[in-house]
């Protein structure tokens, strides 16, 4: 029997082996490694690793992967389950280093890789199956122990009672060999890899607790005594499992937004093959050009452009956008949006890591292993505070072996189990990892952890004014008519004309008029576009120009003082009309600036727009201070300004040209989804552009704030309750194990709040 369980765990390891050299080919990289740079072969992998329980194991993995050549960086979330490896592939391949993380005791996969959702799903039914092991026979062994605390001395024989110890240790040993064995083999590696993680005092914990129960079991009458703790034995194991089921469970919902945004891509597609037949292909093999079919219920594989159908689709994951959007001939689609009407031709234009799909997914994977300064810091004192505890137990015995040696081997027991540091450890990363899932799904990237933090100090505000207070459109504003038009007839003539152009200008006018119904005597013909300047055309009211003030032979106007641009109308016989031409200001530009302002922030535009232009737009949003005509070096000067006098400035611009100032501001959002996100320098990116997600955004940054506060505040009073009553002997070792196991619950569930707390309207 032990020859069989040899070799199926060498045939497992032999498997194992094979599936990560096969991940050393460099074609299968691009399913979960990035490269850095043309000129340098480094690759930046993110992978799963499982196993992690708190930071201590995440600091295990750090130091596995660490020591070895070609590792340039290495981040580790035990909250996430995560990795992020920069590594060189002249020196380093990723089976060396996903088998030194195995080596070390834990389970590392590529994030995308189906086969880690399975093995995951099945770690999961065999943790619940451990559970229910332990469950019973804690029951079992509590029906045997009960007679024995409620009978009076000399109520029970001496062969009963032995008989009642014989039954609770057989119906402990499932518990010991099966429920107990996630924690007895981290423990062996622990030992073997010189390191220490929760799981070594729990082990040691449990396995005191056992051979000194055994003992009196086997010989009553030893210097160990006769008492017996199967009951607390197995009432601890069980709360600890329980505790680790309902957080893996948990810490799957918290940051679950990561992995069902990884599972929208589609793993096969129908694809036009060259005998003008569609054949269903892995997702892998697509190139650009080639044109694929999407039923409905299907998520569209890469970026492309519809040739053929009409559909709507659900985008919410990648752009926030909740309701559908609809998906016309000639329509992008973005990769990992559904496909939800009908089946649609699409003609492949981005792949793999060039869409943007891949570079949001990018981007939530880096921020799943950031650490915030309070978790860095729960991290530095985990594996000194676990070391703490064993030389804390080892005191506690030997300073009460002198008194009663049964109490004392107890008292370490229940001292090595309530000081266990999970707590501390995931009440940072448990809390910022649910807000930016739930941010995720709103539409807000969140691209480094920390600035969830920094971003609840911020009490200066500074918005860049085209395409972030600003559409990038233009509109008619006011209109200006002699008396021989309406205000509509003079709009229609231009509209008319302005269909012949291309100019910013001229579409402006075309949206303007695109519901009015055309009216035969104002029709214009012989429409010409003279470059630069305006249109000319011919009409029943004689020859017209539609351009500049100069273009149509008028006096200079007052445009530059309004801040706006003007287009008139003219004919051989005189003026007919003026055109507002101002810049389409966001509609919910007016409430995010009031918001902001009633939570005292104050609040700067800051432009390199003339200042005409952008005080109009200020005006109207009700921003009273006022920036023109700044270079960007000049918009650069002006935020550190503000930072020297001592305030604390959160920069809002669009991300396309002033990533130098979103980078030096204490936080950053980059506004819409013409983001380049692989080289986005904000910490924040609001994929739909919305403004209204601003004051949203600072609010959850809040209340973030405040549940790690009441993390942090519960773990440390619970260690600085439970560690003297521990010390003291006053806490059994089955209380101290549901102590442990709810502090670590506790955490996580009020984490698990921030999901549901959403204060958006509309």
């Amino acid at each position: 029997m032990n020859m069989q369980k040899s070799k199926d765990s060498s045939m497992a390891n032999d498997e194992a082996g094979n599936v990560l050299f096969a991940l050393d080919e460099p074609d299968e990289w691009s399913g979960f490694s990035t490269k850095l740079t043309a000129d340098v072969n480094q690759w930046e992998s993110h992978i799963a690793v499982e196993g992690m329980h708190c930071a201590s194991c995440a600091l295990n993995v750090e130091k596995a992967v660490k020591a070895l050549p070609g590792i340039i960086s290495v981040d580790v979330s035990a909250a996430s389950g995560r990795a992020r490896l920069v590594w060189s592939a002249d020196e380093t391949k990723p089976s060396v280093w996903m088998n030194a993380i195995n080596k070390a005791g834990y389970r590392s996969l590529p994030a995308a890789d189906a086969l880690m959702r399975d093995d995951r799903r099945k770690g999961q039914r065999l943790m619940l199956w451990r559970l229910l092991v332990a469950g019973f026979c804690m029951f079992q062994v509590m029906m045997y122990a009960m007679p024995v605390y409620y009978s009076s001395p000399g109520e029970m024989t001496p062969d009963t009672l032995n008989l009642l110890r014989w039954a609770s240790w057989v119906l402990t040993l499932p518990v010991m060999f099966f429920s107990c064995g996630p924690f007895f083999k981290n423990a062996l590696t622990d030992i073997k890899q010189r390191q220490i993680s929760m799981d070594f005092p729990v082990s040691l914990g449990i396995l005191i607790a056992f051979l000194v129960s055994s003992a009196a079991t086997f010989e009553p009458s030893g210097w160990w005594g006769s008492e017996v703790y199967f009951d607390s034995l197995t009432m601890l194991v069980f709360f600890l499992l329980t505790g680790r089921w309902i957080e893996l469970r948990m810490r799957d919902k918290t940051a679950g937004a990561l992995d069902v945004l990884m599972r929208r891509l589609p793993a096969t597609v129908e694809r036009l093959n060259v005998n003008g037949q569609f054949e269903r292909i892995a997702v892998r093999r697509l190139m650009v050009g080639d044109l694929v079919r999407v039923l409905p219920g299907e998520s569209f594989p890469a970026d492309g452009q519809i040739t053929s159908g009409e559909t709507n689709a659900d985008e919410s994951l990648l752009t926030g956008e909740s309701r559908p959007v609809s998906k016309r001939l000639g329509a992008e689609v973005i990769a990992g949006s559904h496909n939800l009407s009908t089946a649609v031709q699409v003609r492949i234009e981005r792949i793999g890591g060039t869409t943007r799909y891949a570079q949001i997914v990018a981007l939530m994977e880096r921020a799943s292993v950031d650490k915030p300064r309070l978790a860095i810091l729960a991290d530095r004192i985990a594996q000194p505070f676990l070391i703490v505890v064993l030389l804390a137990a080892a005191g506690t015995a030997l300073y009460l072996w002198q008194v009663d040696q049964s109490r004392a081997l107890m008292t370490a027991v229940a001292v090595l189990i309530v000081t266990c540091p999970c707590a501390l450890s995931l009440a940072t990363p448990a809390a910022m990892l649910t807000v930016s899932g739930k941010l995720a799904r709103s539409g807000v990237l969140v691209r480094k952890m920390q600035a969830l933090e920094a971003l609840t100090n911020v009490d200066t505000i500074v918005f860049d004014k085209t395409g972030t207070l600003t559409l990038d459109k233009m509109v008619v504003g006011e209109i200006s008519v002699n008396s021989s038009l309406t205000e509509k007839e003079a709009l229609q003539i231009a509209g008319e004309m302005a269909r012949h152009s291309l100019h910013p200008v001229s579409r402006a006018l075309v949206e303007a008029t695109k519901n009015a119904a055309q009216n035969s005597d104002t029709l214009v013909r012989e429409v010409q576009e003279v470059s630069g300047s305006g249109l000319t055309a011919e009409s029943a009211l004689g020859r017209l120009k539609l351009g500049s003030t100069k273009f149509c032979d008028l006096l200079d106007d007052d445009a530059k003082k309004t801040g706006s641009s003007v287009v008139h109308l003219v004919s051989d016989k005189g003026w007919l009309a003026t055109f507002e031409i101002v810049e389409s200001i966001k509609t919910d530009a007016v409430s995010c600036v009031r918001q902001v302002t009633e939570n005292g922030l104050a609040v700067t535009v800051l432009s390199g727009d003339k200042l005409a232009s952008v005080r109009r737009v200020a005006d109207v949003v009700g921003i009273q201070q006022v920036f023109g005509d700044c270079s960007p070096q000049d918009k650069l000067v002006h935020i550190q300004t503000l930072q020297q006098q001592g305030k604390k400035v959160l920069m809002v611009g669009d991300g396309l040209n002033d990533g130098p100032v979103l980078a030096s501001a204490h936080v950053s959002i980059a506004m819409g989804q013409a983001v380049p996100l692989a080289q986005a320098q904000s910490d924040f990116v609001v994929m739909n552009g919305n403004l209204a997600m601003l004051p949203y955004l600072i609010e959850q940054a809040k209340r973030t704030m405040r549940i790690v506060k009441q993390n942090l505040i519960w773990a440390a009073t619970y260690n600085a309750i439970c560690v003297p009553l521990a010390i003291a002997g006053l806490l059994p070792a089955w209380l101290a194990g549901l102590g442990m196991a709810l502090s670590s619950l506790l955490v996580i569930l009020n984490a698990a709040r921030l999901a549901k707390i959403d204060t958006m309207s509309g």
